[in-house]
């Protein structure tokens, strides 16, 4: 993979979900909105899939909430972090530690792999698109949802602009995302058979600001950009942010809004 490719520290992701996945349960709120909203589109689907991949499967929500949906008998579930899928083992279903961009699976392993809100820390997404096609069987479905580049975008404007007046200059202080038309091209690339990307959003109303930060920690989720400054955040810019989004972004009930973009994707393979 060539540097330019490298937008996130993938080792970051990984010491992070390993060291939130013990109390990750207490913060899985968005993971389990969205696996609900994603096991949705798979009940639409009138086919069965005797095996599946769950790709990204933190501590086992998507199993949690499977509920017979799909058809599906085995369920392998995979994650980059080592502490997050040992407590997905506990589920009782196959689980298995590795990267999504190097998947250890023979061609045509799986009727159906699901991946719910991982994709979006990948460098290399469209290689890791031919890695899921490669993965399932002729007439397999790939279902999956990531976060989009409309996630957070309150929280990206407010340290902006406490960086500008603070530090003299702008660093990635929320990491970028990929945008719904970039990746149903994408799905296209990698060789899915009618292949589609859409959006949809959760938005989530926040009565403290810091009440976001703590969210995102603990979800493992905090930046993980390779640009990202690696010194420790200003204490005044940190409450300049909170500040700003208390008194800029706080609607008639006090609330801050913090929407998280999803993008939908869905492809055949041939």
């Amino acid at each position: 993979m060539s540097d330019s490719m490298t937008v996130f520290d993938r080792r970051a992701v990984r010491q992070r979900r390993d060291r939130r996945a013990a109390e990750f349960a207490h913060y899985d709120f968005l993971v389990r909105e969205a696996a609900e909203r994603l096991l949705d589109r798979l009940a639409d689907v009138t086919r069965t899939f005797p095996v599946a991949l769950d790709l990204g499967c933190h501590t086992g929500q998507l199993a949690d909430l499977l509920q017979g949906r799909g058809g599906i008998e085995t369920l392998v579930q995979c994650d980059l972090s080592p502490a997050m899928t040992a407590i997905a083992a506990g589920n009782g279903h196959p689980s298995v530690t590795a990267d999504e961009e190097w998947l250890p699976f023979a061609d045509g392993s799986f009727d159906l792999v699901l991946s719910c809100l991982s994709l979006h820390w990948v460098n290399d997404l469209p290689g890791a698109l031919v890695q899921i096609r490669r993965v399932l069987k002729p007439e397999g479905l790939f279902l999956g949802v990531m976060l989009g580049n409309e996630t957070l975008q309150n929280l990206r404007l407010a340290f902006a602009a406490a960086e500008q007046d603070i530090e003299g200059g702008v660093s990635p202080r929320v990491s970028p995302f990929a945008d719904v038309r970039d990746v149903g091209q994408l799905l296209q690339r990698a060789g899915f058979v009618l292949p589609v990307a859409d959006s949809d959003c959760i938005e989530v109303r926040y009565a403290e600001p810091w009440k976001v930060l703590d969210d995102l920690r603990g979800m493992g989720e905090s930046n993980a950009a390779t640009l990202r400054r690696k010194q420790p955040l200003r204490r005044l810019t940190l409450m300049t942010v909170l500040q700003t989004l208390a008194n800029d972004y706080a609607g008639d009930d006090g609330r801050i809004p913090m929407a998280f973009d999803l993008v939908g994707m869905t492809g055949w393979a041939s």
